[in-house]
């Protein structure tokens, strides 16, 4: 038999209607063909890929906006298009288009979206498909959204759990990448077993990660890595989670949040790791229980019958409840009294209760509760943090961490947590490598505004842009400032920045479009105008402003 090739990293075009995804896990198929086949199947296997590799023709009308999307297929090129007529929607105003799209995102499983790209930048499309309630529908939180939200940003944290190779974004914009966003459709084998390349050099000699010889933290990473999200998630000062690589520990590369009164996931989809950690499962068996003991990542429950799929979770749990004995009564004992009507265990121990951060999703209750929880939980909204596992795993929480976490609830409106992300930032602005850190004098300056303290904000967004002098948000906040104080010509040089480099930053836009009409510089408030239509073409406001300027409503002669 010969030995496989190394693994290939795809043929990448600058146009990415000809970009070729390859299977990496070709390479692996040779010597492990029957795993390679199981896993095929499996949603991570089909997370990812060509748009028109993962076609699904769509056809729907929003009310609220009254949009009426499309995807429609020809040529082997997939589009999205959009248009609304003068009688429907909230502002009766006409509006048609259309995107190609390149890459979908989802296995189909739960849902699927696309994605399309803009001048280097990449976004989402408006629309998802819910697959358990099997519709069609807005984005999650845009569902009554009166105007088409088309700047949704594709950024690497979200890349990184739906494909493998996911690219770091350029500085100037989350969502701006130098080619093409990442290299692999689907998460590959190298995502759970590390590089490849020496293992296949040597012929299998050099073994590959082998996950259980990793500590427990180093082991759960893997599926950490992507299956933990708690309330808040903060990534280390200079790490970046596209960099973390099997063998190591996610919670190296950030710190994960939750409210200490949270019972369980509180209805989020992702989180089911912490959720576990409360179980009394997990605390009698320790680390020895970890995703594994009861999921099989090499395959897939979808293709079996319903009685196959509960034989399949109810073995999983006898491997502690059979015949090796129970907290409660012997093994054998226990398996024979133990409800014989219903063998279903996941039925009576972990309920399916709709999410709240996700339109038409369920989530399965990863407590293992005694009684199965009835109805919706919702997630705990004020009160202390806490870190997911930070006892278990040894793991120190810093300041700067536990006070960026904060300034995420404070930006919800939680006045409480704005006071201690204050007065966590500060402590952590004191130590030396603050200097660098653009996120914490972002924020700080982003609370000295709430609590308008503008000389203060003003100084932490000038430290903010110091340290990164592609900060959008400290540019475009600073800029607001500026405004205030008469400080126009400032004003728009810090909004161009942040607008010209990143056109998510709306507002910036449209008070940077505003300021240059008011100081007498119409042509350049029209090129802007028009850059925020040509990204998001539905924007009511900017549409109001540049039929005003144009007609002649309103003037932009100098003060």
């Amino acid at each position: 038999m010969g030995w496989p090739s190394a693994v290939s990293a795809g043929k990448i075009s600058s146009d990415a209607a000809t970009f070729q995804l390859t299977d990496p896990n070709a390479a692996c198929a040779k010597c492990h063909q029957a795993i390679y086949k199981r896993y095929r199947t499996t949603p991570m296997a089909r997370a990812s890929g060509l748009a028109i590799d993962g076609f699904m023709p769509a056809s729907f009308t929003h009310p609220a906006s009254g949009i009426s999307y499309r995807i429609s297929e020809e040529d082997r090129r997939v589009w999205l298009s959009f248009e609304r007529d003068t009688t429907t929607g909230s502002t009766g105003q006409a509006l048609q288009g259309r995107r190609e799209l390149k890459y979908f995102l989802g296995s189909g499983k739960r849902g699927r979206t696309y994605l399309f790209e803009d001048e280097g930048y990449w976004f989402e499309i408006p629309i998802n498909w819910y697959a358990k309630k099997q519709v069609w529908d807005m984005a999650p939180n845009y569902l009554t959204a009166s105007e088409m939200p088309l700047t949704l940003p594709v950024d690497p944290g979200c890349l990184r759990c739906h494909a493998s190779s996911a690219q770091p974004s350029l500085p100037q914009a989350r969502n701006k990448y130098a080619s093409v966003p990442f290299l692999h459709g689907g998460i590959t084998c190298e995502a759970c077993h590390g590089n490849s390349e020496s293992h296949i050099a040597s012929r299998g000699k050099q073994a590959m990660t082998n996950l259980n010889e990793l500590k427990p933290a180093q082991r759960d990473s893997i599926c950490l890595n992507c299956h933990l999200e708690g309330q808040a998630a903060i990534v280390h000062q200079g790490r970046r989670l596209v960099d973390f690589h099997p063998g190591e520990s996610i919670f190296d590369y950030a710190s994960f949040f939750v409210h200490k009164a949270e019972a369980g996931s509180g209805g989020r989809a992702t989180s089911q790791w912490e959720a576990l950690l409360q179980s009394a499962c997990k605390r009698g068996a320790g680390d020895k229980l970890t995703c594994t003991s009861c999921h099989d990542p090499h395959g897939t429950t979808d293709t079996l019958s319903q009685p196959e799929r509960i034989a399949f979770y109810r073995a999983r749990c006898l491997q502690c409840h059979g015949a090796s004995g129970s907290a409660t009564a012997s093994g054998a004992t226990f398996v024979k009294t133990h409800h014989p009507e219903n063998v279903d265990c996941v039925s009576c121990h972990m309920s399916r209760n709709t999410s709240n951060d996700i339109a038409h999703e369920q989530v399965t209750d990863h407590r293992i509760l005694r009684i199965a929880a009835s109805g919706y939980v919702p997630p705990a909204k004020t009160g202390p943090l806490v870190a997911v596992g930070a006892t278990m795993l040894g793991s120190e929480v810093s300041e700067r961490d536990l006070g960026l976490a904060y300034a995420q609830m404070a930006a919800g409106g939680d006045r409480d947590a704005a006071t201690r992300a204050h007065e966590l930032l500060q402590s952590a602005e004191k130590h030396p490598e603050a200097d660098t850190d653009h996120e914490l004098h972002d924020q700080l300056g982003f609370l000295d505004q709430l609590a308008a303290n503008n000389d203060a904000a003003g100084r932490e967004y000038g430290l903010a842009l110091k340290a990164d002098a592609d900060d959008a948000f400290a540019a475009g906040n600073l800029a607001l400032l500026k405004a205030g104080e008469k400080k126009y010509g400032t004003a728009i040089d810090l909004w161009q920045q942040a607008f010209q480099d990143d056109p998510v930053e709306l507002r910036a836009g449209m008070n940077l479009a505003i300021v240059e009409c008011g100081v007498g510089q119409r042509e350049a408030a029209l090129r802007t105008l028009n850059r925020i239509l040509q990204f998001s073409p539905d924007h009511e406001s900017a549409k109001v402003l540049l039929r005003e300027i144009q007609s002649g409503r309103r003037s932009c002669s100098k003060p």
